[in-house]
């Protein structure tokens, strides 16, 4: 419930500045606004401050700003308007002024993250140490498309492509730009120098260990869960499993399948604890038709980066425009269909994602708020009638055509432009509910 709460809260805010920014620019150019909301149906509070009703409605799913002349109700564009009441009407507007309306939502969407990433910076962020670590291979699912592709734990990966990469992370940089396209990697293996290639399925959106290549983890217990049998046999945070019976287990990704292999039998666990080795005994438990478990996660190293003030703003910047470039890349990668459908995430992913990262410290989440502002901003931007985006492209219509599109063409344009959005909400929520009650990706 607290995860729902939060979610639904960072949502709200999100749909909140995407308003405000078309309230303000309203508001700016003298068009009358008539309702602000949050959320869809009923009103659950409502006020009216001056000549504009602010209102809270019972589906946090998105909000919209109502103005004069825009139709939808009351003095909208059925009604008969005074020549004082055209003057501050949307639809008399010239189309600079309405353009600059429409576009102000996601404009304000995009430019969030400017202003709260370099907060999150100099507050100061947690990262996996291995993304600035040199991309050397500490284990290869099996049947991945790594592994099929030949590769070994220890290789190091030196160019993608013909690019050179210095570590984790501008690999993982290196395989959006290379989404749909065979991916050459130049790898050493010792002394020997090799080239493997592989064309993932997914694309490779999704980065290295979505091929199947994880970083070097060593078995080392970072966390015991209370109740477990882990903690209950005497393991402790610090210790490192050398062996599940007579199975040696070198890397942290050898741990589950040696677990599952027990079958929930009593099995015999090697740690190996300040110099010594110790054997304990202990049978994994299994909940709810899942894994078998024992209740250990491993000890992540981290590097606890804060930013001065210029630092930070040029952080959050540099990294604004690299999620900005993401989500681009990832749309039209989408529609040249070279990354399957079933990345898109739906209103529950975003109030899931958006509900773990406030359980966590300020910088996820103002991280998780910044991404989630961007998917908003681009979304709406896409030339889809029912979008901000659609009705940009009928303003620049008229830009071009110095007169407005047919009233018929509108609602033709419209009516696909809402057959389009269905379609794409009921794949989102497919998707959403395949990954959260059957376990899909």
């Amino acid at each position: 419930m607290l995860t729902l709460i939060a979610g639904i809260v960072m949502l709200g805010i999100l749909v909140f500045v995407h308003e405000l920014g078309h309230f303000c620019v309203a508001k700016m150019t003298g068009v009358k606004v008539l309702k602000f909301s949050l959320g869809f149906g009923p009103r659950l509070v409502s006020h009216k401050w001056g000549e504009t009703e602010y209102m809270v409605c019972a589906i946090p799913l998105g909000g919209y700003v109502q103005m004069l002349g825009e139709g939808g109700g009351e003095q909208g564009e059925e009604a008969e308007l005074t020549p004082e009441e055209k003057k501050r009407s949307f639809a008399d507007k010239p189309v600079g002024p309405r353009t600059a309306i429409i576009a102000a939502g996601p404009v304000m969407n995009l430019l969030l993250p400017f202003l709260i990433l370099p907060i999150a910076y100099m507050v100061g962020i947690g990262l996996p140490a291995y993304l600035d670590a040199p991309p050397c291979v500490g284990y290869v699912v099996a049947d991945s498309e790594a592994a099929a592709a030949g590769f070994k734990a220890g290789d190091c990966i030196t160019a993608l492509n013909g690019d050179a990469v210095a570590n984790w992370t501008e690999t993982n940089k290196g395989l959006i730009s290379h989404v749909g396209s065979t991916l050459s990697f130049s790898v050493e293996r010792g002394a020997e120098k090799t080239t493997l290639t592989l064309s993932p399925d997914g694309g490779g959106l999704d980065g290295l260990q979505a091929l199947g290549l994880l970083p070097v983890q060593e078995a080392v217990i970072g966390s015991l869960t209370p109740g477990m049998p882990a903690r209950a046999a005497g393991m402790e945070v610090g210790d490192r499993i050398v062996s599940v019976g007579e199975r040696q287990i070198d890397s942290w990704y050898e741990l589950k399948p040696a677990i599952q292999d027990l079958e929930g039998r009593p099995g015999e666990f090697t740690v190996e604890r300040d110099g010594r080795l110790l054997t304990l005994s202990l049978a994994p438990e299994r909940a709810d038709g899942a894994d078998y478990l024992i209740g250990v996660t491993p000890l992540q190293e981290t590097t606890f980066k804060r930013f001065g003030l210029g630092a930070s703003i040029e952080a959050g910047a540099r990294r604004t425009v690299e999620l900005i470039q993401l989500t681009v890349v990832f749309i039209q990668k989408l529609f040249a269909g070279h990354v399957s459908a079933k990345n898109i995430g739906g209103p529950i992913t975003v109030v899931q994602l958006a509900g773990q990262a406030a359980q966590t410290d300020l910088a996820t989440v103002l991280t998780i708020l910044a991404f989630l502002s961007i998917q908003l901003g681009i979304l709406n931007l896409l030339p889809i009638p029912i979008l901000d985006g659609g009705h940009l492209f009928f303003n620049l219509f008229e830009l071009v055509f110095r007169r407005p599109m047919s009233l018929k063409a509108r609602e033709i344009a419209q009516q696909i432009g809402l057959v389009l959005l269905i379609m794409l909400m009921v794949l989102a929520f497919y998707n959403d509910i395949v990954r959260v009650f059957f376990g899909g990706q």
